[in-house]
């Protein structure tokens, strides 16, 4: 059984499914489904339609240097059947799997920790604006020590300075 790559969004192409397409200079296209063959004969760039892995790849979504993707290539060749080949194989694809499953859980795990960081920062600075929705401004008055670390105390020098005006 060979499996195809839709030519437009890099999806799997399985037999007897999906839009075959042969121009004049009998280059094959192959298509998952009709959604891939109007986008193409619309000339669309894959690159540049959010829902494509081409476009994911592109603008880092998904993984794109990984040396497991280069066994796929590989295994498409029709071999001669050898009992020890065979076995080797399936050894090898259960390791591949499992490097390449440890691999996209570390790049997703990295792509969250960023993610994470960016929130807790909006939500620091949030909290720091909006102080008074949590506590009563009457509740504040009455113990600073409810307040933020603030970097610059503007209402103490503020306040001094118009003592001595008035003096």
């Amino acid at each position: 059984m060979r499996l195809e790559k839709c030519w437009f969004c890099s999806s799997i192409v399985y037999p007897g499914h999906g839009i075959q397409f042969v121009r004049n200079d009998a280059k094959i296209f192959r298509f998952c489904r009709s959604k891939c063959h109007k986008n193409f004969k619309m000339k669309r760039n894959p690159r540049k339609v959010k829902w494509t892995k081409a476009y994911r790849r592109l603008h880092g979504k998904d993984m794109t240097q990984d040396a497991t993707f280069e066994f796929e290539r590989k295994r498409n060749r029709p071999e001669r059947y050898d009992r020890n080949l065979a076995e080797n194989t399936l050894k090898a694809i259960k390791k591949i799997d499992k490097v390449r499953s440890d691999r996209a859980a570390g790049y997703i795990k990295k792509r969250l920790d960023k993610d994470k960081n960016k929130k807790q920062r909006e939500a620091k600075k949030e909290l720091e604006q909006g102080i008074n929705l949590v506590k009563a401004p009457e509740a504040i008055r009455q113990d600073p020590s409810l307040t933020l670390p603030s970097k610059v105390k503007v209402q103490v020098q503020v306040e001094e300075k118009c003592h001595q005006m008035e003096e």
